[in-house]
């Protein structure tokens, strides 16, 4: 159950964290060149956040099992790694907020923005939530990492690496050690 649990967090990480990585700092930018403007590229944008904020939602519900379950010994590791899943949560609901506001400034057809005095505002709180959510993902994805070493080690498991790519070496007890 623990491989599963790990492999579920693992991709639900790459393909959150990795999608809105990939949208914003490819996909957008180019949509936007090649539609010739941000209005047209937000007509696309309007409906991908709907998939990246459902993939977002299923995200912390996933992490929130996987620090109940995770048998870290570090509390304080532990502790951070709820504080970033709490930030995570928080950005997360004002990202479905935003985005429903969003949605309600822009024609039925989400082409045009109609209303446009509070469109930009809570554009950029939207953006900012974004932003906030994915620095706090970073360091809870360092420490999952860590925490899933120490919980193999604490079960008398070696893990085959450990996070930074060092391979660990080989236990050999030293037989003169008393």
């Amino acid at each position: 159950m623990t491989a599963l649990r790990r492999f579920l967090v693992f991709q639900t990480f790459m393909l959150w964290q990795g999608g809105f990585l990939f949208y914003t700092a490819f996909v957008v930018p180019v949509g936007t060149k090649v539609l010739g403007s941000g209005a047209a590229q937000g007509a696309i944008t309007s409906r991908v956040t709907e998939a990246l904020n459902a993939i977002g939602a299923a995200g912390v519900s996933l992490l929130a099992w996987e620090l109940a379950v995770t048998r870290d010994p570090d509390r304080r590791r532990t502790a951070a790694r709820w504080w970033c899943w709490a930030v995570a949560l928080v950005c997360q609901y004002l990202m479905l907020v935003f985005h429903e506001l969003l949605v309600s400034f822009m024609d039925p057809d989400r082409r045009h923005v109609v209303i446009r005095p509070p469109f930009y505002p809570v554009h950029r709180m939207y953006l900012w939530a974004s932003t906030v959510q994915w620095l706090a993902l970073l360091p809870l994805a360092w420490w999952t990492l860590r925490a899933w070493a120490a919980e193999s080690a604490s079960a008398g498991l070696q893990p085959a690496f450990t996070p930074g790519g060092a391979t660990r070496p080989e236990f050999k007890p030293d037989a003169t050690a008393v």
